[in-house]
């Protein structure tokens, strides 16, 4: 784990100090979007002979729990909400592609699943997907997977095997064979995934951030209240006690 992990900020684009820069950044620009296009193209025509990535071959539906069936809410600002009516609150703002995100949540997603598991907490995911399009596709299959239960597994198990930014991994297809890996096999999450069904809940999200302040992921809050670590590190203890500490 790095030494100094913080957040993953939204970045803003400045202005080109000469042509040559405007140049190049257009060029760029048109770069992406033609790459974005071809594995558009090719995420779409991919069979069978594509060999699966040996992250997503290790996810396994064994160490599934009972399903729990969250609710995507319009007044939690499209959130992924479990246990609405308890009066304990945590949103987690975090983006599938985010390392740190990573870190929160190899550091604290058992005791939140205990915390939803048990009733202890309202626990709210709001998915944020502004690192590029595949943090969007993979926002959109995990509120696929809301429905189907198993949201707290898809959750867990992306970031299992998350890999490098904007990479290829979380492609339609990988999205959908994480789900099946899962024992999500339904046509329904599969033509979810791939017709980016939930498209306007991750826009949603998305325009959401900033009027809640929030500038990066992860971002958490408790009762409303922005949870702020005092090392460097994500420590379970110093946000049990935070939790605890709200409780009161």
């Amino acid at each position: 784990m790095p030494k100094e992990p913080r957040q993953r900020k939204v970045s803003s684009t400045g202005k080109s100090r000469d042509t040559v820069t405007r140049n190049i950044v257009i060029g760029m620009i048109a770069l992406v979007v033609l790459s974005g296009v071809i594995f558009t193209v090719l995420d779409k025509r991919s069979g069978a002979s594509v060999a699966v990535p040996a992250s997503i071959e290790s996810i396994s539906s064994a160490n599934n729990g009972d399903p729990v069936i969250p609710t995507i809410s319009p007044e939690a600002d499209y959130g992924v909400v479990f246990n609405a009516d308890s009066p304990l609150r945590i949103d987690v703002w975090e983006d599938f592609q985010c390392p740190y995100c990573k870190f929160f949540e190899d550091a604290m997603g058992d005791y939140l699943e205990t915390l939803i598991r048990e009733k202890q907490a309202q626990v709210i995911y709001h998915i944020a997907s502004f690192i590029g399009q595949e943090s969007v596709r993979a926002a959109n299959a995990a509120s696929c997977a809301v429905p189907e239960g198993r949201f707290i597994e898809y959750h867990r198990a992306l970031y299992h095997i998350q890999g490098g930014e904007n990479s290829g991994l979380f492609s339609n297809r990988n999205l959908v064979e994480v789900g099946t890996r899962l024992g999500i096999t339904s046509d329904s999450f599969a033509s979810c995934v791939n017709d980016n069904q939930s498209g306007d809940v991750v826009k949603n999200v998305a325009s959401s951030m900033k009027k809640n302040g929030v500038e990066g992921t992860p971002t958490v809050f408790i009762n409303g209240k922005p949870w702020n670590r005092t090392t460097s590190e994500f420590r379970l203890e110093e946000f049990k006690a935070a939790v605890e500490a709200a409780k009161q």
